[in-house]
């Protein structure tokens, strides 16, 4: 999650309008926020609550899962450049709108078709939600009330991504797991009603005659929901079936018309050429590596209750320490990064996510001694994902050249939200993929779902040592 800013005077907005950010204001960006961190990522911790109450294996949930990252990651760059230019009040407003008919979509679901439509809306609203009230910060605060406006919004967003696990849990164990969607819609209408006296914001100074990359998008969305399919849907096809092959030649194809289209245009929807900074490749493929641990941790959470036994409640509750380590461990990172440059505390809390993981895989272990490893790994986890957080943004975002600060940080957003969709992805996939060939290996399945997230620490950790310069001051 990006979170950079630049503590610049306030803008035009506010100067024209006389408005000043508010406690109301902060508010409803808060709860919008939370529809997506909080409200649409616990579906991990309801994954066997669900697959029983639809009469499937926990895999076959894949799609629906991951779609939400995937749209959020796919529409975030192009949500926030028309936020820009119709305002960020409005796409805001919509997009916590959307929000409540994709809740409420995924509320009446009996069937994965169903649910994965509402997901998919879920993720477009936090697409629209995320870049415009980050926007709003920088519009309507300055100073150290800018600093407040951002922690609470950082808070919202890596707090409520910490908490998802618990939140889910709690409330399919004591509600039932609809009302983990039909909540999002008091709250929504709660952080519509606290943005509704607040005036519109637009970019006064962007080019006005620039066209929007609609050929850009298409190939964008069609290049990654292909791949996504054909993900989800090769194991129970077969990866040799001629749709998954063609589904994977078909993503290959479209994406890379997608990179030689864009390198082509003078206004792309993803700007390429930051790719050629090496650091800024470190940056972003490291925070895509990382998000994808969201894939083991919800295999985690599934064995926890499959295969141990564990309430969601419970389960969740073991994830505590993963949410208080990284919300205490992001200040800290800062202050590293601040001294010895980057490219240490990256390293730092990539290897720590690694170990954190390795532990939570441990299912071999019988009895209390493997849930006392998976709490300390989760706190692990938290640490790693803490230490790095704020070096990593400013490796993306701070060192960008101010004229493309906007893209490198839509960039590095969309990595985080892909990241969690391939992850939950590819992790389905392993466990499924495992379990389908041992129905009694259980513990198996989850050993190799959640190693997926080792992995994808492992190679965060090459992307680091291979990219980002050491001995830098930030």
């Amino acid at each position: 999650m990006s979170t950079a800013l630049a503590t610049t005077p306030i803008s035009a907005n506010a100067a024209v309008s006389g408005y000043r950010g508010t406690n109301r204001l902060i508010l409803g960006m808060c709860l919008g926020v939370s529809t997506y961190w909080l409200f649409a990522l616990a579906i991990t911790a309801l994954v066997p609550t669900i697959s029983t109450a639809f009469g499937i294996s926990a895999d076959e949930l894949g799609l629906p899962i991951s779609i939400t990252a995937l749209m959020s990651g796919v529409f975030i760059v192009p949500a926030g450049s028309i936020a820009d230019k119709i305002g960020r009040v409005k796409v805001a407003r919509a997009g916590l709108m959307v929000a409540m008919i994709g809740a409420a979509v995924c509320g009446i679901a009996e069937n994965t078709t169903i649910l994965t439509v509402g997901r998919a809306l879920q993720g477009i609203a936090a697409a629209m939600i995320m870049p415009s009230t980050l926007a709003l910060v920088n519009a309507y605060y300055t100073g150290a009330e800018r600093l407040r406006a951002l922690s609470f919004w950082s808070i919202s967003s890596w707090g409520g991504g910490g908490l998802c696990n618990l939140f889910g849990g709690a409330v399919a164990s004591y509600l039932g797991w609809r009302w983990a969607f039909w909540l999002v819609i008091p709250v929504a209408l709660i952080a519509l009603y606290a943005m509704s006296a607040t005036p519109e914001s637009k970019n006064e100074h962007g080019p006005r005659d620039q066209r929007f990359d609609f050929i850009g998008l298409v190939l964008l969305v069609v290049g990654l929901l292909t791949l996504n399919l054909s993900i989800t849907k090769g194991r129970s096809l077969g990866w040799t079936d001629i749709v998954i092959v063609s589904g994977f030649v078909i993503a290959f194809v479209v994406l890379l018309a997608f990179t030689l289209y864009e390198k082509r245009r003078k206004s792309p929807l993803v700007d390429l050429s930051l790719l050629n900074r090496r650091s800024y490749n470190g940056a972003v493929i490291s925070n895509f590596m990382l998000n994808s641990t969201l894939g083991s941790l919800m295999i985690l959470m599934t064995y926890l209750q499959q295969g141990r036994g564990l309430t969601p409640f419970d389960a969740g509750m073991l994830t505590l320490g993963y949410t208080a380590a990284t919300l205490v461990m992001i200040r800290v990172g800062e202050k590293i990064g601040r001294k010895f440059g980057a490219r240490s505390p990256m390293l730092v809390g990539c290897t720590l996510a690694a170990v954190g993981i390795t532990m939570q895989a441990l299912t071999f272990i019988d009895g209390t001694l493997y849930l006392v490893l998976v709490a300390v790994g989760l706190a692990l986890m938290g640490l790693g994902f803490g230490v790095s957080a704020t070096p990593s943004t400013n490796i993306a975002v701070g060192e960008a050249p101010p004229e493309k600060a906007g893209s490198a940080s839509g960039i590095y957003k969309m990595a985080s939200s892909l990241g969690g969709s391939f992850g939950l992805a590819i992790a389905t996939v392993v466990y499924g993929t495992m379990i389908s060939g041992n129905p009694a290996g259980l513990a198996s399945a989850a050993f190799g779902g959640i190693m997926t997230g080792v992995i994808a620490c492992v190679i965060a950790i090459v992307s680091v040592l291979v990219c980002v310069p050491g001995a830098k001051k930030n």
